[in-house]
């Protein structure tokens, strides 16, 4: 990845208070919109115009702001958000929203766009969290991370802590911060937080609908959490392969070790020495299933499972939703994902 920290000193529009300067979310506040009597801003019917950078964070204001927002979002469905380019009828609408939200090195398209646009109200999502570091390494390293996950397995069992198996950074040609928060529901949780706390600055007059609708949304994802923690708490293997890197923040959440064949850029090729490694990889740690997704080509995953003679399934990284998906929304999907995980690593 790219332009990870091109845009972090653009205005944004703070979560706690409508002033200049760097609050405690970590967000900036530009001028809110000038339609309107109450605060709220130029859509349909006074409704926000809210644009986002992609599905998650659509998802996010769509559920936050329900009839008070009009959400647009840059990313089209079926669309690869890590490649997207940004037409200027799009940078336009950034400069017309009244509040963007994105997320700063997932797309350098949309960071450069955003910067482009001049836009004054801008909720940055990564700044509502906290970023894991995804360490580069040698793809020709020794292969011998199993007795490390035997050690750490005995000290930590299949945790639940957001700090632990700091062992499992394992992006084999990224360095630099991972940016799929939204695959940890506790993470997401907090995004979402911070995203209502936005919401409710920048259309006051609509404040308790939009902590509300913040409160239900945080219970379904601690009960979504609940569900991996359960879920994965007992399997017969913790290592997991998949097409790219990510899904770190589910796998440190709930114990278990990542495997990528294209690291956090999922158009990357591997190397011969990579592919090598993952086959070691798969043998040592009894991987059953090679993991593809739904907006990138599956071809070499398909290549690395028949050459070890292993299943192949869908991890869907909800970078999108479309008819391929394998669920209609973020929890059906989140869902999906927690089966293949559980039948995949022989959960109990």
């Amino acid at each position: 990845m790219t332009a990870r920290s091109r845009s972090r000193s653009r205005s944004r529009i703070s979560a706690t208070a409508l002033v200049a300067g760097i609050t405690a979310l970590g967000v900036l506040t530009g001028c809110g919109s000038d339609d309107g009597d109450n605060g709220g801003g130029g859509g349909d019917g006074g409704r926000l115009d809210v644009v986002t950078s992609f599905y998650p964070l659509e998802f996010l204001a769509e559920r936050i702001g329900g009839e008070h927002v009009d959400v647009q979002t840059l990313t089209e469905p079926g669309a690869e958000p890590h490649d997207l380019d940004i037409s200027p009828r799009q940078t336009a609408e950034l400069t017309d929203a009244d509040l963007v939200v994105y997320l700063a090195g997932l797309q350098p398209a949309v960071d450069e766009a955003i910067e482009q646009s001049g836009a004054q109200d801008v909720v940055e999502a990564s700044s509502l969290t906290t970023l894991r570091e995804e360490e580069a390494h040698e793809e020709d390293h020794d292969h011998d991370h199993g007795d490390e996950h035997a050690d750490e397995h005995a000290d930590e069992g299949h945790g639940h802590e957001d700090e632990g198996h700091e062992g499992h950074d394992h992006g084999h040609d990224h360095g630099g911060q991972d940016p799929h928060v939204w695959l940890d529901p506790v993470k997401y949780a907090e995004v979402a937080e911070g995203l209502g706390a936005a919401l409710a600055e920048q259309d006051p007059d609509h404040a308790a609908d939009y902590e509300r609708n913040t409160a239900e949304l945080t219970d379904e994802l601690a009960t979504l959490d609940g569900e991996f923690a359960e879920g994965l708490a007992t399997t017969e293997t913790d290592t997991f392969i998949t097409t790219h890197s990510a899904f770190g923040y589910l796998a440190e959440r709930y114990g278990l070790h990542e495997e990528s064949i294209s690291g956090l850029d999922p158009e990357s090729e591997p190397s011969g020495a990579r592919m090598r490694e993952l086959q070691e990889i798969a043998e040592a740690d009894d991987v059953s299933t090679i993991f593809f997704e739904t907006l990138v080509s599956d071809e070499t995953a398909r290549t690395l499972a028949g050459d070890l003679g292993l299943e192949t399934a869908v991890l869907d990284p909800l970078e999108g939703i479309t008819e391929d998906s394998p669920g209609a929304d973020y929890f059906e999907v989140m869902r999906a994902n927690l089966q293949a995980l559980r039948e995949a690593l022989g959960a109990s």
